[in-house]
Parts: structure tokens; sequence; C-alpha cells
């Protein structure tokens, strides 16, 4: 298992490319690999599917593009040896009398076998498992980037002399950029011929090396510029990981694994302000950046070392690209490279996607669905303002030991995601089971479960948020939030069908409505005060708990009018 996963990483690829398939080689790449015969070019017509399946030829190691590769009937040896990929398909068009055939009956098509070890829906639970933390990894070592930030916060204003809002901006622009980078970047992990990692790792090595002028940065335009290409780079970790997560699980698993993906999404925020608290303190603003260098470098690694390519498509274009290499028929076509589907663009596939993405976010339902998740994680982003208020200012926490309280999303993640695995496993398995059309709309009976801890969360923290009060219970006030986002964020898929467009939508319209919370957070509660600003917010949520219920109780008739539910 791990060879497979080293291989089929990008620095296998890269050495399995400079090395011609000697170094970490796939099977056809093998001298005793056994070729189907089917996959030869041939003058007569195809045999039966009975005899097709036991005429196979054994293929030597050829030593030029010229040499005949197998000499047995039904092979290239029936043909003229020819030098170019040109006349020999020419010469095979010729030699069957016919066009190049169409799918589905297409004759020289390169699909997985049955139990195919390389379909990573075959491959083991323990592998699919190890590639799932991988994603979670990384989404982490970049979201964690942007909480990180806070602690730096202090140390910007004094060194450049800027107000709280402007230093606050570096938060802004990554978490803005994050919500845009998907709706040009996650398109391109669509693209058959590019794949998911391409994106990932280059993304991921960019981030990287935008830490630096953040570190070394003489002024605070040079941190400002670089945060938010940061968040522009790095954001196909947070939009694309349920695409990643949906090409190694099978439907009936794929909840529970984005559920699980999710909690290392979360982690990341919660453990930015923890870990850049006491570095700001002990040394100064710098060091916070520098080590989401050395986070994010070490995910690089790791990344760029162990996680394979996931997308269908993408391997088996690499596999019909080897075998046309290896039987010198240039008509061997993987599914995606028939007709004008290995022909993509990019430029077509971005206004497709995008615009979709926006129409999308009209859908009446899915709004609703898509201003409440937004109006969930604005609050959320607010806690980076009310925690210094709250763990400074009223209890005097030193600027590390004030970031420890943010523990306490973590600890609640825990009975979270257990009562998010029974839900699914539990109730909904059962509930599809009896009904498998079951309304898309009952996804959202979760996020109506959540709503309820919004607002009792924002009661407890905000009017306990007091000197004469012990410090833990606005710590159990703030981790009682965390199910209200894990099981909002968990429900919003009401259009299975556009899932990728509808979550780059949401990715969108939440981050930069989130982005401007922190703007001006610290002014909003000192003006109406911890306990009547955490009031207003959780009426706010209140009054949204109906509008849920109604997309629940008429999602029905909303669908019927719209051109994208099924």
């Amino acid at each position: 298992m791990v060879a497979d996963i080293i291989r089929d990483s990008t620095f296998g690829q890269l050495v399995n490319w400079a090395s011609k398939g000697r170094y970490f080689s796939y099977a056809d790449q093998r001298p005793d690999y056994i070729v189907r015969a089917r996959y030869f070019p041939h003058a007569s017509p195809l045999p039966s599917a009975e005899s097709s399946s036991t005429l196979e030829a054994r293929s030597p190691t050829p030593k030029s593009r010229e040499e005949t590769l197998v000499n047995a009937p039904g092979t290239c040896a029936e043909l003229k040896t020819l030098k170019t990929d040109v006349d020999v398909e020419k010469q095979i068009l010729e030699s069957v009398g016919a066009q190049t055939p169409t799918p589905p009956a297409y004759e020289y098509l390169v699909e997985f076998e049955e139990n195919d070890p390389d379909k990573p829906m075959n491959w083991s639970s323990r592998k699919r498992i190890f590639i799932g933390f991988l994603i979670s990894l990384l989404t982490f070592g970049i979201y964690i980037g942007s909480a990180i930030y806070t602690a730096s916060i202090p140390g910007l204003m004094e060194e450049f002399g800027i107000n709280q809002v402007g230093a606050t901006s570096g938060l802004t622009l990554f978490v803005a950029a994050y919500g845009i980078g998907p709706m040009i970047l996650s398109p391109m992990q669509e693209l058959p011929r590019w794949g998911r990692n391409p994106v990932y790792i280059l993304g991921l090595f960019a981030f990287v090396i935008f830490q630096i002028p953040e570190i070394l940065a003489k002024n605070v335009a040079t941190v400002l510029v670089f945060r938010f290409l940061s968040g522009f780079v790095g954001s196909p970790a947070l939009a694309t990981g349920g695409a990643t997560m949906g090409d190694i699980f099978p439907l009936q698993h794929i909840a529970i694994a984005i559920g699980a993906w999710s909690v290392g999404a979360i982690s990341g925020p919660i453990f930015g302000p923890v870990i850049g608290g006491f570095a700001a303190e002990r040394m100064n603003w710098r060091w916070p950046f520098l080590e989401l260098l050395w986070i994010s470098g070490t995910v690089l690694l790791i990344v760029f070392l162990l996680l394979p390519e996931t997308m269908e498509s993408t391997i088996l274009i690499r596999r019909a690209e080897r075998l046309r290499r290896l039987t010198g028929n240039p008509l061997l076509r993987a599914p995606a490279e028939l007709g004008h589907a290995g022909e993509i663009e990019l430029a077509p596939l971005l206004t497709e996607t995008i615009g979709r993405a926006f129409r999308l976010m009209l859908e009446p339902a899915l709004a609703v669905a898509h201003f409440y998740l937004a109006l969930v994680y604005a609050i959320f982003y607010l806690w980076f303002e009310a925690f210094p208020l709250t763990f400074n200012e009223i209890h005097h926490f030193s600027l590390g030991l004030g970031g420890l309280p943010y523990l306490a999303f973590v600890v609640a993640a825990v009975p979270t995601f257990i009562g998010y695995y029974f839900y699914q496993t539990r109730y909904m398995a059962s509930r599809m089971a009896k009904n498998p059309n079951l309304a898309p709309e009952a996804r959202l009976e979760l996020a109506m479960i959540g709503a309820v801890f919004v607002p009792v969360s924002l009661l407890i923290f905000g009017w306990t948020a007091r000197a004469d009060v012990h410090w833990i219970w606005p710590t159990i006030g703030a981790g009682i939030y965390l199910p209200g986002v894990y099981y909002s964020f968990q429900s919003i898929l009401i259009y299975p069908k556009y899932a990728a467009s509808n979550l780059a939508g949401n990715d969108f319209l939440r981050s930069v409505f989130a982005s401007v919370f922190p703007l001006f957070g610290a002014r909003y509660y000192k003006v109406l005060g911890i306990g009547g600003g955490c009031s207003l917010l959780a009426g706010v949520s209140i009054l949204m708990i109906p509008l849920l219920y109604a997309i629940i109780r008429f999602g029905d008739r909303l669908r019927a009018r719209s051109h994208f539910a099924e």
C-alpha cells in the first residue's frame, strides 16, 4: 500500500516520468505485463467478447518505436512498421474501413478492469482513511493561517503605527481571498488532464513561499498584499477537499467522510490563536508567520510525498498514455479523451462554473441556507474580537494564555462529531433505506438542530463575560457554539447534482460576508458591550430559524420552479 501511495503521489509521478517508468513503475511498465489483445491495432473486425478475453499477448520491452511489438495475429505486427503516430492512425483507419468510432462502441477504450487496484473506489479502507487524513491535514495547514494572524495584530499596530482596523484587515483579506479563489481555482481541478493534485501542490507551494515576504516585511502594505495572495492560492484545500473525499468514499460513507474532514477544517482557525499567541508574546509579531511557514512547509512535504491522485478520469488518461507508448496504438483513449471531453478549455469552464454558482445563490431555498451559514460563520469570526476583550482585558490573561479558551471549540468538536456520526448512521441511513428519494430539504433538519446552539451560546458567553464571573463560564458558552457551525455547514447541499458549484458559491458568499465582521468587531462590542452585542446577534439568529423551517416545509414547491433541482 505504501509503495502504491508514493508511486501515485506528485513525487512518485515525477520520478516515474524522469526514469521513464524504471522507478515507481506501474504494472503496464514492467516487462512481464500481459497486454490485452484489444489494445493492439488490428486489420480485422474485433473478436467476440468470449474470444477477446482469452486472446492476450505478452509485451516485451521495446527497443525503439520502429520495432515490432508482438509478432502475433491481431497486433501491430500485421501492419507496416511506421514512423509516426499520424501514419499509424491513418493506416489503421484505412484497414478497418471506418472513421474513428464514437462511444459507447469505441474499440480502443481504456477503462478500469474488474477489481482494478488503481481505481480509487477499490482502495482498501485503511488507504482511503489515510488519504482522508492527508486532505484534513492539508486543509488544516492552510486554514490555520487565518486566525494565527490575530496574535500579530498588536505588534503590527505598534511597529507600523496603524489603527486596529488597518491591522485587522490582514485577517479580512485572507478570509475574503479563500472565498474568491475557489471560483477560479476549483474548476481547474475538474479538468481530467490536470486532476486534483497539481492545483493542491502548486497552490500550497505558493502559499509557503508567500509567507517569506510577510516575515521580512518592512511595511504593512507588504503584509496585506501577501495575506490576500496566500488566502487565494490556498483556497482549493478548503473548497475541493469534499470533492476528493467523494473520489475515494462510496455514497453511503461520504457524509461521514466529509464530516470528519470538516473537523480538520474547523480546527485550523481554532488552533491559530493558541499557537500564534505564545510566539508573539515571547518574541514578536513576525513569529506567528514563521510558525505558519513551518506548519505549511511540513504539510507540503508530506502531501508531495504521500498524497495520490484521486480523480478517476485523470488516472485513466495517464494509463492510456502509457499504453499508447507500449503498444504503438495511438487510437487508445480514456473515456475523458473521447469527443470533446479531452479538449475542455479553462475559460469556458470558468464562465460556466462561476455563472452557475451565482445563479444557484439566487435560488430561494439555497439563498436562505447560504445566508444563514454566512451569518453563523461571521459570528464565529467575531469571536476573534470578543475573546481578547473578555480574556485579555477583563480577566487580564497574557497574550499567550488569552488564546487557550479557543480550545473550548476543540473540546466541543468531539461530542459534536459523535452526534453527527450517529445521526447519519442510525437516523438518516434508515430513512434513506425506506425512502431513497428523500427530499433534499431533509438535510436542513440538521441545521435546525444546530440553530438552537447558536443563540444559547451567544447569550451564555455575552452575559458571563464579566470580571465578577469566573472565566470558565464564557469559555463554556463559546464551546457550545461549535455544533451550530458544524451542523449548519454539513446540511447545505440541497442540489447534489451541482454540489461543486453550490459549495463554491457558498464558500464565496460566507467568506466575503464573514471577512468584513472582524473590521468592526472591536468597535461593535465596545459600543454595545459584550452582553448587548451577543444578545443582538442571538436575536438575529433566532429570527432565521423560522426561515429554515419554511424551506423544509415548502422546499418541494421551490424546487419545482428551479432549473437546477433534480
